[in-house]
């Protein structure tokens, strides 16, 4: 009956499918896990239990989260609802609230790109709008403007969305003129709508059918003859809107429209709004479709190494240094293809580009490999399938090196990615409710939650152990908590809650909130009440090949020797259920809690076989609201084949 020791040193192939369980040979199953819930991997190899959640204040409705980044010492929180965009400054005041035209339909498709003070918003159903700071306090939404020329043109996209044999016919060369069209082209939607006969630009002021309208000529036509020559505003209520865009080399550039979903267009070089094609000069507008044997309807547009699209289909890469009309290079690189039921912003992590696949399972890397000299997509899911469950929000927070990928079933992978050091690890965070939203500001990470049939604004806070908690403190100590108690904040979103409690730094049995109010047990100066949270770790099944310790196998854990760091607490199941390791105690408020972090070894012992059960030999499950770091774990099992 041998006995063998063992270390677990790291857990940097995060949580693992069941699908890995018989790859005993690959060096994920030894630096993965079974089980990684509400944790965060740290990129060293160990894994703690992740910040609570601060609550900032009550969402009307579903929504989404934009960063706006004025300066680098000012930024602000965009909270997208139901006809409104709401404003949250650094010190998480609203300041400024926006009517807006997007309906809560239609907040997943938006899409948004920023340069310097102004970040444009773009919807395929909406004119495309300009979000732009004028005070500290004040901001304002408005439309794009397109550059004016002396004649009154207007330097906006153009297309022929029409067949391309059918002509339109003017009245007149000047002034107010009548158009006739060969074939059903006008809609009441095209009123005030620029079209270009032969180059020169006309405004549609009436229309009488779908091939009669009259117009304002902006610059003299030159004739009355019917022509195929002739284009309107790429877009318009009649065409829909840009789908997404982005700035790069000094341009902007829209990718796609809702009846011209695979072409690209390119401002003039250090012109945003100036999409005029000229004669072709080297800083002038570029305009083009993206054709091949498939549907490529543009989804994102992203600024890398080079401008990279992510179409529904495919991932091209634009190449052009600089890009001009002239030497602009087009190739498909990789087939997996974006989502097309909604906007997930594809996001740069150490030169290479994160975004979601179209069947909503898998998340890739859209990375330049030198070698090939070509983009590869690799796969970032293969090992974790089973917690990828359609996206639909993107957020990376660079100084933790942390991906948050918040997942349709309301859940959040978080993702340490490092790939200096060949990390890629997933764990996954879940709440008494449902993430909705994600976004970096100010490196804070803010999310949008669903709890109890309403939406709330919370933000991840290393200091807390609870979610949607709050955080008070009075000046001489008291047991009651809340609205009208010594001027206390309402804990009303936390009404009825049975509620983990943290009192003057050390845990107090869970109390509920009643009234707006919490009631201890005994006075306090400081309290943090929230909604508890449990994390867990448990390692895959046991194999040691060497003390014949596998599948099929009886196997007895005899003892675990946990490396912990700055820790508080720990529970530990060795197939009794979760225990207490003993920690230091203090009387009244505090259970099994250390009265300081510590950094220690705590050894547990185990009783006990397992035989083929496939199931792991230890687990941490654990609720208590303070911090919890494993750095490693040493077993000693012994085996009997």
């Amino acid at each position: 009956m041998p006995r063998v020791k063992s270390v677990k040193t790291t857990f940097t192939a995060g949580e693992v499918g069941v699908h890995l369980m018989g790859r005993t040979d690959l060096r994920a199953y030894a630096n993965g896990a079974a089980c990684l819930r509400n944790v965060i991997v740290q990129p060293t190899g160990g894994v703690r239990r992740r910040a609570g959640l601060r609550h900032v204040a009550g969402v009307a409705g579903g929504g989404r989260l934009i960063a706006f980044e004025f300066n680098t010492e000012q930024t602000y929180l965009l909270v997208l609802t139901h006809g409104a965009i709401t404003v949250y400054n650094e010190a998480e005041t609203a300041v400024a609230t926006l009517a807006t035209p997007y309906a809560a339909g239609d907040i997943p498709s938006i899409a948004w790109t920023q340069s310097a003070d102004t970040l444009l918003l773009m919807h395929p159903n909406h004119a495309p709008r300009q979000f732009i700071r004028t005070g500290a306090t004040s901001f304002e939404l408005i439309g794009w403007s397109f550059e004016q020329g002396d004649s009154g043109r207007l330097h906006q996209p153009h297309h022929k969305f029409a067949k391309a044999d059918v002509v339109l016919q003017p009245t007149g060369t000047a002034n107010a003129i009548g158009v006739a069209a060969s074939a059903p082209v006008f809609t009441a939607a095209h009123m005030n709508a620029r079209f270009r006969i032969g180059g020169k630009e006309i405004r549609i002021t009436g229309i009488s059918s779908a091939t009669q309208a009259s117009a304002s000529v902006m610059e003299e036509l030159d004739g009355t003859a019917a022509t195929t020559d002739w284009t309107e505003q790429a877009f318009s209520a009649a065409r829909g809107y840009p789908i997404c865009g982005v700035f790069h080399q000094d341009r902007l550039v829209i990718g796609g429209s809702r009846e011209a979903p695979n072409r690209l267009w390119f401002s003039k070089a250090s012109d945003l709004f100036n999409f005029d094609l000229g004669t072709g000069e080297d800083d002038e507008a570029i305009e083009f479709a993206i054709l091949s044997d498939q549907v490529n309807a543009i989804r994102a547009v992203f600024s890398g190494q080079h401008l990279q699209v992510l179409t529904s289909g495919a991932e091209w890469m634009v190449q052009g240094e600089p890009l001009t009309p002239t030497n602009l290079d087009l190739k498909r690189q990789t087939r997996v293809g974006s989502p097309i039921d909604r906007y997930v912003p594809p996001r740069s992590v150490d030169l290479g580009t994160l975004f979601v696949s179209r069947d909503g399972r898998t998340l890739r890397e859209f990375l330049f490999a030198d070698s090939e000299q070509a983009y590869e997509a690799k796969e970032l899911t293969t090992l974790v399938r089973h917690m990828v469950d359609h996206p639909v929000d993107l957020d990376y927070h660079p100084e933790e090196r942390l991906v948050y990928v918040v997942m349709g079933d309301g859940a959040i992978g978080a993702v340490t990615q490092y790939r200096q050091e060949a990390v890629t690890a997933w764990s996954r965070i879940d709440t008494n409710g449902a993430f909705r939203s994600v976004a970096v500001s100010g490196g804070r990470v803010y999310v949008l939650v669903e709890r109890d049939g309403s939406m709330r604004l919370e933000r991840f806070d290393p200091s807390l152990m609870t979610d949607g908690a709050f955080t008070l403190v009075a000046g001489t100590p008291r047991a009651p908590w809340g609205a009208g108690q010594g001027g206390d904040s309402t804990l009303a979103p936390l009404e009825g809650v049975e509620a983990a409690i943290r009192a003057d730094g050390w845990v107090h049995a869970p109390a509920r909130v009643t009234g707006g109010v919490l009631t201890l047990t005994e006075a306090v100066s400081a309290v943090e009440v929230g909604r508890p949270y449990t994390h867990e770790v448990a390692p895959l099944p046991v194999f040691v090949k060497e003390a014949g310790a596998g599948p099929g196998q009886a196997v007895r854990l005899v003892r675990a020797l946990f490396r912990l760091e700055a820790t508080q607490a720990l529970h530990v199941d060795t197939g009794r259920g979760p225990v207490p390791v003993p920690f230091a105690r203090r009387d009244g408020l505090s259970g099994p809690v250390a009265p300081a972090p510590a950094t220690v070894d705590k050894l547990v012992r185990a009783i006990g076989w397992t035989k083929g059960e496939g199931t792991p030999l230890w687990r941490v499950e654990q609720a208590t609201p303070v911090p919890c770091t494993i750095l490693s774990v040493m077993t000693e099992i012994s085996a009997n084949g």
